[in-house]
């Protein structure tokens, strides 16, 4: 399969979630993330046997720091994602796709702040234009959007992690769910009446075969990006993280009939002006990159 359309359909994966999370919308929000740590486990981990990709395992079992890296990594991962369905399943898709938006723009922040890279000056530019439209949506709504900061944190902190870090994709999400799924599997059996055998306890059949399934709807759209952002150029990779903020915003307005008042739609127009202005950075950068290449 080619890379752009391996990457392309991550990111289209990504943008359905919420109707995935919407479908399990009678299960607590708590719930769903912790199944989806003990089913993500269960899939990513059969995977890696499958494929014989284990040789890994000795070698990070010796290393604690990198084990401590990775746990925190899993749970900013967890909060991302406790937040993201908690916002789904009470009606603030918008305002979630808001938080992905903005994450490439917070991405630049942390890199400036934390691994000392200098923002170019358009960069900086759309820094200060996404940071407009936040205030004006802070001024509008009459309270910070705290939802889409506090998904924009934690995955670019999270990126962050996953940056400096040594593994790959798939084994970086196999240790983390296995530093998630022993816990997960204790408050499910405290949170179920009765304990583990009763942790399907009221649920239909369909519930259980979504909540099931959350360990391949995790795992294979983070794989189809692994495969294509390794086949396609930076820039490229940069445009397509688009599509998936934009396909939960025309869910948020179209599918759940979420409000969008011309006032707040203003402060969503500050936001894709700062990232038309990061994108376009991003490409000039890329075509210089090119040319001294060639010279």
């Amino acid at each position: 399969m080619p890379g752009l359309v391996q990457a392309a359909l991550a990111y289209i994966l990504w943008g359905l979630f919420p109707i995935y999370f919407h479908a399990l919308s009678r299960v607590d929000a708590l719930q769903i993330v912790l199944h989806r740590s003990v089913w993500c486990f269960v899939f990513v981990w059969g995977l890696l046997v499958g494929m014989r990709r284990l040789q890994w395992v000795a070698g990070v079992a010796r290393q604690p720091r990198l084990v401590g890296l990775f746990t925190l990594s899993a749970l900013l991962l967890t909060s991302n994602w406790l937040l993201y369905v908690w916002a789904v399943n009470h009606g603030h898709v918008v305002e979630a796709s808001l938080g992905y938006f903005v994450t490439p723009l917070v991405n630049v922040l942390l890199g400036t702040c934390v691994l000392g890279e200098r923002p170019r000056r358009l960069q900086w530019i759309a820094v200060a234009t996404a940071a407009c439209g936040v205030l004006w949506l802070t001024l509008t709504l009459g309270r910070p959007p705290w939802i889409a900061l506090g998904l924009a944190a934690s995955f670019g902190c999270y990126g962050l992690l996953r940056k400096t870090a040594p593994l790959g994709a798939l084994e970086g999400l196999a240790l983390e769910t296995a530093v998630l799924a022993p816990v997960a599997l204790v408050a499910l059996a405290l949170l179920s009446p009765g304990g583990l055998p009763g942790l399907f306890a009221g649920m239909d059949g369909m519930t259980v075969v979504w909540l099931l399934c959350a360990g391949p709807i995790t795992a294979i759209p983070l794989l189809l990006f692994a495969g294509g952002a390794r086949r396609i150029t930076l820039a490229t990779l940069g445009t397509l993280q688009y599509v998936s903020p934009t396909i939960q915003f025309l869910l948020g307005v179209a599918w759940f009939g979420e409000p969008l008042d011309p006032t707040r739609l203003a402060g969503f127009a500050l936001i894709w002006a700062a990232l038309a202005i990061y994108s376009a950075d991003g490409f000039l950068w890329m075509r210089r990159v090119r040319a001294q290449a060639a010279a």
